[in-house]
């Protein structure tokens, strides 16, 4: 593990659904609630609530709500270009970049998480549970938006799980 890059990595998938919808999958509440959160609360800079519908914008902070767990994640929209890019902060200081790109016929989503710390806390749980996190939530984007099914565990009975 002496060369392995704890600090950044890049997640990418295709997925056959039009770059604009894409976008909007990240940019607006109502449909990161279709495939990534159970609650997304997006405020404006001037505090007020901003709608499910509408798309966020540069300042924005958010709160974001996982299913089966209480506490939110805050955070701050850092760039929203309103078209294939989209940036925001996560864990704390960490970073982490959103580019879509149209290839034949598919919007490829590349994600670079990034500015990640190098303690063991971090390594452990951003580094590479955040790696394990977004490969599936991105499976999941794929899935909601070429076929419908939403492969998220919502079910409290059960512990939390590679899909939550």
């Amino acid at each position: 593990m002496k060369n392995f890059d704890w600090t950044s990595f890049t997640k990418t998938i295709a997925i056959k659904a039009p770059i604009a919808e894409i976008y909007n999958a990240w940019t607006k509440a109502g449909e990161l609630e279709r495939w990534f959160l159970e609650r997304a609360v997006f405020i404006d800079d001037e505090g007020a609530n901003i709608g499910p519908g509408v798309n966020v914008t540069e300042g924005c902070t958010y709160k974001w709500f996982w299913y089966l767990y209480e506490d939110p994640m805050p955070g701050l929209i850092k760039k929203a270009n309103g078209k294939d890019f989209f940036q925001f902060s996560f864990e704390g200081e960490c970073c982490v970049d959103v580019t879509l790109t149209e290839r034949t016929g598919y919007t490829v989503v590349e994600l670079r998480h990034y500015n990640i710390p190098t303690d063991d806390h971090s390594k452990q749980y951003i580094r590479l549970g955040c790696a394990s996190g977004w490969a599936f939530y991105l499976v999941n984007l794929k899935s909601v938006y070429e076929g419908g099914l939403d492969l998220r565990n919502k079910d409290g009975n059960l512990p939390p799980m590679i899909n939550n």
